[in-house]
């Protein structure tokens, strides 16, 4: 038979989960059941590239669709969208992250493709503008939400969030967790060592990881308030920043202010995370919002212990603090304290049940399958074989 055929749409492939989870999704579902077009944006300044991730496959680029509000680029990404709906004929348009949620539903609808699906990955309803703004997002979200067939989420709390800000109904969410490659993960000790030596760090130091963009939303100056408390009672813990984005500058102002230029290392974007992981003897979270963080994931697999902000889909993942530790959003105090108590007796039960928690419950092939059940009901819903 025909492969049906997916358009997805993604307003970026820059550094982060969504990225690497449109470009598996891809992957994955390209085949005698599925064929699959993969339409992103314009990456912004710092973000770090990830378009490398969808070699081999039919990927579309619209210059116009970018991160920021824009009216006239706005429709001319509309427009274009418009354009290769009418071309590609897609039985599914699949839309994920915000801007691309928005012109590609809008476009989707304006064409007539028959069933229309939306991932949140997270949402900007808290912690990243002011009120105007944000209101005017939740008027967007929910006029979107009624161009939708399905709409997914990647966590419990996250569904239970949409719900409370009134962008559809409960019976219109679904939620389908992450999944990732996590094999190279898996077995990172013959790693051991490689990053402190990389760094000029004394092997014996114990190194504390934040991993993601540089970006206001993760909140680095919490890890970096923390790291001074941790500083003034651990005499050889050092920090590593792995990262880049906008933020860089403020980070780098701010290590200094706070006298940790000889404590803190910043790595930029990093590839080899197996090396990454290896090195560390935990990982902190510091984000003021949340989908499902792919660092945490990433940790658990490599059996490094996690301490995050109790935000978003994190109590999700971890457990509600069985899998790792939770702190208050902001409260430095308790991030320092719970990662001195994991440097000075690593919770090695913990360690492994997260690991065996991801393993069954974030791998990518059940990610895949679950994604082939949902199009299908969506297709026997409009009336396809």
């Amino acid at each position: 038979m025909t492969p049906y055929r997916i358009m997805r749409i993604i307003a970026r492939l820059n550094v982060g989960g969504p990225a690497i989870h449109v470009s598996l999704l891809s992957k994955g579902l390209n085949d005698s059941q599925f064929e699959t077009m993969l339409v992103s944006g314009k990456l912004g300044p710092h973000e770090g590239d990830m378009s490398d991730l969808t070699h081999g496959l039919n990927v579309q680029t619209i210059p116009a669709m970018q991160r920021s509000i824009h009216p006239l680029r706005d429709a001319q990404a509309v427009l274009a969208l418009i354009r290769l709906m009418r071309s590609y004929r897609p039985h599914i348009v699949h839309t994920h992250t915000a801007k691309a949620g928005f012109v590609g539903r809008l476009a989707a609808r304006l064409t007539g493709v028959p069933a229309v699906v939306h991932t949140f990955h997270g949402h900007v309803f808290h912690g990243y503008f002011g009120p105007l703004k944000t209101a005017l997002f939740l008027r967007l979200e929910r006029l979107s939400a009624k161009a939708s067939d399905v709409i997914l989420t990647i966590s419990d709390r996250l569904r239970d969030e949409l719900i409370g800000y009134r962008i559809a109904a409960a019976d219109r969410i679904r939620v389908v967790p992450l999944g990732l490659d996590l094999t190279s993960l898996t077995d990172v000790e013959g790693l051991c060592g490689r990053l402190h030596a990389e760094l000029g760090c004394p092997s014996e130091y114990p190194l504390v990881g934040i991993v993601g963009r540089l970006v206001p939303i993760k909140n680095h100056n919490l890890f970096l308030e923390a790291a001074r408390l941790m500083a003034d009672h651990h005499a050889t813990v050092r920090f590593v920043i792995v990262g880049d984005g906008e933020e860089r500058s403020a980070i780098e102002a701010r290590i200094k202010a706070l006298d940790l230029t000889d404590r803190v290392y910043l790595t930029g974007w990093r590839r080899d995370l197996p090396v990454i992981y290896a090195g560390l003897s935990a990982l902190a979270l510091t984000s003021r919002n949340e989908g499902t963080p792919v660092s945490i994931i990433e940790a658990m697999a490599a059996g490094v212990p996690v301490v995050a902000t109790n935000v978003g889909g994190v109590p999700d993942l971890l457990a509600n603090g069985s899998l790792g530790r939770m702190v208050a959003d902001g409260d430095a105090e308790a991030l320092a304290e719970n990662i001195l108590n994991v440097l000075e007796e690593a919770p090695q039960t913990q360690i492994d049940q997260a690991r065996a928690h991801v393993l069954a419950h974030y791998d990518s092939a059940r990610l895949l399958d679950d994604l082939r059940v949902l199009y299908t009901e969506v297709l026997a819903a409009k009336g396809y074989d």
